[in-house]
Formats: structure tokens, C-alpha cells, sequence
């Protein structure tokens, strides 16, 4: 089993960055696929970003492109996100997840490991 732990939530005002972190736990992190998700509250979870198990590609959901940016230090077996000029509609529980199969993906169903989640708030 692989165990993710995500941290770096927290309050922070329309404009402003935080940074989110995803530590893995084991040996085969940098086999893994990773991706960011969230939810909202009423909402269903939807996908963020996702990066491919070398960090050589990433994709984003359209509503955060140009303002995230997903990347992973595979020696340290942690991702990243990053956020910048948030905005109140990015208000959520942050989610990092692992695909064993390597490849992207921007479907909920393709990964198999999740951590707790992390809450962001953003105000105006």
C-alpha cells in the first residue's frame, strides 16, 4: 500500500499563493503517476492537474491553467502544487492521489491511492 500525505492548506486571501505538498510513502514513487484533486463543498470531486511518473508532462484542468503548477521531486518521493492567484471558486479540500500505471490521467478511477486531503480557503 501506498500512503500519501498532503499538507500546506490553509487561509489565504483572492491573489495570494500557497504551496501544497504530497508525501509518499515507499520505494515506488517515481513509478507512480500522481494527480491533485478536489472538492468542493456540495460539489463533486473534480481534477486539477496531473503529472506523468517522470514529471516530463503535466496537464490541467481548464479553470486553473496558467495558475497551478504540478511538480514532483522524485528523490524525495513528494509532489507539489502549486497555486497562485487564487481565487474564492478554488475554495476546497485538496486531494493527492497515485496512478501505479504510470501514465496521467484526469479520471478519479485511475488512481488508486489517496491521501486525506487538505483545506484551502480562499476569501475576498
Amino acid at each position: 500500500q501506498v500512503q500519501l500525505v498532503e499538507s500546506g492548506g490553509g487561509l489565504v486571501q483572492a491573489g495570494g499563493s500557497l504551496r501544497l505538498s504530497c508525501a509518499a510513502s515507499g520505494r515506488t514513487f517515481s513509478s507512480y503517476a500522481m494527480g491533485w484533486f478536489r472538492q468542493a463543498p456540495g460539489k463533486e470531486r473534480e481534477f486539477v492537474a496531473t503529472i506523468n511518473r517522470s514529471g516530463g508532462s503535466t496537464y490541467y484542468a481548464d479553470s486553473v491553467k496558467g495558475r497551478f503548477t504540478i511538480s514532483r521531486d522524485n528523490a524525495k518521493n513528494t509532489v507539489y502544487l502549486q497555486m497562485n492567484s487564487l481565487k474564492p471558486e478554488d475554495t476546497a479540500v485538496y486531494y493527492c492521489a497515485a496512478n501505479r500505471n504510470g501514465n496521467s490521467n484526469i479520471k478519479m478511477g485511475a488512481y488508486t491511492y489517496w491521501g486525506q486531503g487538505t483545506q484551502v480557503t480562499v476569501s475576498s
